[in-house]
């Protein structure tokens, strides 16, 4: 009996511990205190290694009749604690292995759209705003073929109005916008690491129509385990409704 609170305690405070680790990754790198790679490949990882000690530290106890007594309802709140925390990082994980490991994509990689009122913003940016070339646009029309242009029955200066709407109503934040070049060009941040990550639309003249591209380029990471692409692949969905 000596032993039953303290192993109680132990499942506890396990679950917690893999909770910290999972959420500090990414508030540690918000406020600064380290590295986003600390958060990412240090702290991620020892969240699922101690979330699965939990999951085990649970079952046991949940076992044991005489540790389960009254604190059912708190080892299963801990079995799944430690099941969610180790779910996420290994999430990451998979995805992670199942995308390109690039940072850039745009739905013209032989002409890219390119940026200018953005480039001050990323002076200090671990990735370039230059195209990575055909290395890069081989990589993402195997992982993303989807990733096209779309063409628009409207004229340009329609278009424009519209694409301006939509990321307008996507959350970005506008860094310009200018209908006589018909670029627009905006900023967005990722939910968990609050990563930024820059977006530049291209509106050009297409026949009687127009033609929209668009390009989003992460500024650090060298994987944006498809962020770029999902956030464009929604762009483009709101802009055809």
């Amino acid at each position: 009996m000596k032993l039953v609170t303290p192993f109680r305690m132990l499942v506890l405070l396990t679950a917690v511990a893999a909770v910290l680790l999972l959420f500090g990754a990414p508030l540690g790198y918000r406020m600064g205190w380290w590295h986003f790679r600390t958060g990412l490949q240090g702290m991620q990882p020892w969240a699922a290694y101690v979330g699965l000690a939990a999951v085990a530290l649970a079952i046991v106890a949940i076992a044991i009749p005489k540790v389960r007594e009254g604190w059912t309802l708190g080892l299963v709140a801990a079995l799944a604690v430690g099941l969610a925390t180790f779910y996420v990082p290994w999430q990451w994980q998979q995805r992670a292995r199942s995308v390109p490991r690039i940072h850039d994509i745009s739905t013209d990689t032989e002409n890219p759209p390119a940026f200018v009122a953005v480039l001050p913003l990323r002076k200090d940016a671990e990735n370039t705003a230059v195209y990575g070339g055909k290395e890069v646009a081989d990589e993402q029309r195997k992982g993303y073929p989807d990733i096209q242009p779309l063409l628009l029955s409207v004229p340009p200066q329609v278009a424009f109005a519209r694409a301006l709407d939509t990321a307008e109503s996507m959350g970005w934040t506008l860094v310009a916008s200018n209908p006589e070049a018909g670029r627009i060009e905006a900023t967005d941040r990722t939910l968990w690491y609050g990563f930024k990550d820059d977006i530049v639309i291209r509106i050009a003249p297409s026949g009687s129509g127009s033609r929209v591209d668009v390009r989003s380029v992460s500024r650090v990471g060298r994987s944006d385990i498809g962020i770029n692409a999902q956030r464009i692949r929604q762009f483009m969905a709101k802009l055809k409704t």
